[in-house]
């Protein structure tokens, strides 16, 4: 699926300098990283809807975490910052529900919310990753190499207590921006501490915070261990 957009609808002067978009909006309780691999089952009539639309037209989606209320039936509270789906395998079912692979590709901020009809929509800006500037590159790739140890031995403590079932071998990109994100997508936190990390400003930022979630999370599962 491209990264077109589903309709231009204005200039609204974001950072990266482009101009607002009308897209449609899939806000869930979970949330999406760029990079990450989305699997969906699309059941709800508006959302078979919209999938359709996507399909028809050549359009990508965004994402949002549902801050309060729920996935179904709407009049839900989502967040402003969230992330844009590009659909790479649609098999549609029977019964009319549709099985969806989606890779999440730009952060985004919602300009404004339109209405539910007949589907989630808003006008959206894409949200390019802020620099640090009294850091270097070779500061950030530090950074992420610290913090793929640091998350390898949260897995294998998780691993060690039985919250965690998946592998625990961290791969991730070189690159600091690319990489903050799939570290961040495999982090073991909630949600709402998965937000953080997608809404913080830039690489570095993200990569720091994730530092400071992970060693938290290290000294949880340390005094499990410990009480076991």
């Amino acid at each position: 699926m491209s990264d077109g957009a589903a309709g231009g609808v204005g200039e609204f002067g974001d950072p990266g300098g482009s101009s607002a978009e009308l897209l449609p909006m899939f806000p869930l309780g979970s949330v999406l990283f760029p990079s990450m691999l989305l699997p969906l089952r699309v059941f709800e009539p508006r959302y078979r809807a919209m999938v359709g639309h996507c399909l028809e037209h050549q359009v990508d989606f965004g994402v949002v975490l549902i801050e309060r209320g729920s996935e179904v039936g709407g009049g839900d509270v989502c967040s402003d910052i969230g992330c844009r789906a590009s659909i790479v395998h649609a098999e549609p079912r029977p019964d009319g529900e549709w099985y969806l692979v989606a890779i999440g590709t730009r952060r985004l901020r919602v300009h404004r919310w339109l209405d539910d009809d007949p589907y989630p929509r808003a006008e959206i800006l894409h949200w390019p990753e802020e620099p640090a500037p009294d850091l270097t590159e070779t500061d950030e790739d530090l950074l992420l190499d610290v913090a793929r140890s640091e998350l390898r031995e949260v897995l294998e403590l998780a691993a060690a207590v039985g919250a965690w079932r998946g592998p625990v071998d961290v791969g991730a990109t070189p690159d600091p921006a690319v990489g903050s994100h799939q570290l961040a997508s495999m982090t073991p936190l909630g949600a709402f501490d998965r937000q953080r990390l997608l809404a913080a400003p830039g690489t570095a930022a993200r990569l720091t915070m994730l530092r400071g979630l992970l060693a938290d999370q290290a000294a949880l599962l340390r005094a499990r261990l410990e009480g076991e």
